[in-house]
């Protein structure tokens, strides 16, 4: 029998491991992976960093440990990480080796994502992509070698991201891809020849993002994903003519190359498709958004909204911004929209492009999925932020911070996993001691005594891990979201470190007598 650890997928199966590796085991989300005569518990980092080549087997084998420690202890800073001065001492010369870069670490991440997507032999995954900013400013070190972010006053990066999740159960399978950009300095009299041609203009990043993220895998369909910011002719353009499949929402009012119910640009003609259906749409709570232009905020509801679509056909621009040779691009368009708006809220409405064909209403539907899927990237982010501090980082080089960046960005990918293994089909009806070590279910089933009950299922476990963190477990309530379980599970991972001095403390004790 096999057994993993939270965040591990069946293609992450374990051989017999050295015996170096089992030295200070402490449960599936401990150091090392934990054998059990011929039970092996693989362990996320193991899978994703077990094989990455840094010069020495050592380095590799500290990776590992670093990264097992933070992913137990995601939240606060890299002390707070690593608790132990030795850890954190060999994290940080770990960082200032040459070898251990940016580009090695999130590639060895991106490859086991890669096998994820490839062992599920069939269906839909979903490459997510999109950017937030990494805020620096207070580096001063690293002022020169930073890119303006913000409205120009901080320092950071662009950080563009490509999440794979599977489109049936929104699943999180890992980074495909992770571009980290410096926006440049542009001169004022930059002509459109130059802009064009100029190698780190930031709109390439959704054609990098998509190249380095590869082909799809036999049999699976990789969609990419993204939001207006991706509107760009170039992008469709490189999308149709690689052979990838997109959805994406419109942003500009692009000329068509033929007339369509008599108007000759896309978001007018598509406005004027009539409804072939309806569904409900939740509309997430948004909040208020500073800066220029300065964005509202927007209250949570459930709206039921229209659906039409329809075959276009865009023409290429006047201005060639981009580099791309095709004259016009024939895509579908799906248009849903709320035809009653509460008062003081903005409509929703989407016009999605895509090159996967719509026919039906039932195709139209599966695109909208698809894009309302575009979320968890979003709350990935919250995640590398909020739950993984990665912006309170304090390396003094540029060369030990962006590998740094690397390593919490994958343990980021396992905060989203808590949500999914309670969400999972079979979390009703599977034992949580199958997919979560024992002492963990133990403590916790102990914590709350005959409300869990001696052997709880995955998502009774997680439910009374989301009521630690404050979730009421009521049916107004809904289903807990990722940073509801991360705050629970950081108590009752403090309440197994507990647990687990005292039965040492014991142990020893009783050694003595």
């Amino acid at each position: 029998m096999v057994k993993f650890a939270i965040g591990c997928k069946p293609s992450q199966l374990l051989d017999p491991v050295p015996q170096s590796w089992v030295r200070r085991a402490g449960g599936s989300l401990g150091r090392f992976p934990r054998v059990r005569g011929m039970e092996v518990i693989r362990s996320f980092a193991e899978a994703n960093f077990g094989q990455v080549d840094l010069g020495d087997k050592r380095r590799t084998e500290r990776l590992v440990q670093s990264v097992e420690d933070m992913c137990r202890h995601p939240g606060g800073t890299l002390p707070d990480k690593l608790s132990r001065p030795p850890d954190l001492r060999g994290f940080y010369r770990l960082m200032n080796r040459p070898q251990v870069t940016h580009s090695v670490l999130i590639n060895a991440h991106a490859d086991e994502t890669r096998r994820c997507v490839a062992a599920l032999g069939s269906g839909t995954v979903l490459l997510l992509h999109d950017a937030t900013e990494l805020d620096y400013t207070s580096k001063k070190s690293l002022k020169e070698q930073l890119g303006q972010i913000g409205e120009g006053t901080h320092r950071g990066y662009i950080c563009h991201n490509s999440l794979a999740v599977r489109a049936d159960t929104g699943e999180t399978l890992g980074l495909t891809s992770q571009i980290l950009h410096h926006r440049a300095q542009v001169d004022k009299n930059e002509t459109p020849k130059q802009k064009r041609e100029r190698q780190d203009r930031e709109s390439r990043l959704w054609l990098e993002g998509a190249k380095a993220s590869g082909p799809a895998p036999e049999g699976v369909l990789c969609v990419d994903v993204s939001d207006t910011l991706s509107d760009t002719f170039e992008y469709l353009a490189f999308e149709v003519t690689q052979g990838r499949h997109f959805v994406l929402r419109a942003k500009l009012n692009r000329r068509l190359a033929e007339p369509l119910l008599g108007e000759r640009y896309l978001l007018d003609a598509v406005r004027q498709l009539q409804p072939v259906g309806e569904r409900e749409v939740v509309v997430r709570e948004r909040p208020p958004q500073r800066g220029k232009p300065r964005r509202p905020g927007r209250k949570a509801r459930t709206t039921t909204a229209q659906v039409a679509f329809g075959a276009v056909r865009i023409a290429r621009p006047g201005k060639k911004l981009g580099e791309y040779d095709c004259k016009w691009i024939e895509l579908w368009a799906v248009r849903i929209w709320e035809p009653v708006t509460p008062k003081g809220e903005e409509p929703l409405e989407w016009i999605l492009l895509t090159n996967c064909p719509v026919l039906t209403l039932e195709d139209a539907l599966e695109r909208i999925r698809w894009y309302e899927q575009r979320w968890i990237i979003e709350e990935y982010h919250k995640g590398m932020k909020t739950g993984c501090g990665i912006q309170t980082l304090q390396f003094e080089k540029i060369e030990r911070l962006e590998p740094a960046i690397a390593v919490l960005s994958a343990v980021a990918t396992t905060l989203l996993r808590l949500r999914d293994a309670a969400r999972a089909p079979d979390a009703e009806t599977r034992p949580a001691k199958a997919v979560v070590d024992e002492v963990y279910v133990d403590v916790l089933t102990a914590h709350y005594g005959k409300r869990l009950g001696p052997a709880p299922s995955v998502k009774a476990f997680y439910m009374h891990v989301a009521r630690l963190g404050g979730h009421q477990n009521r049916k107004c309530d809904g289903f807990p979201g990722w940073i509801t379980l991360w705050r629970g599970w950081m108590k009752l991972q403090h309440m197994v470190d507990g647990y687990k001095a005292a039965h040492l403390k014991i142990k020893a004790s009783c050694g003595k007598t």
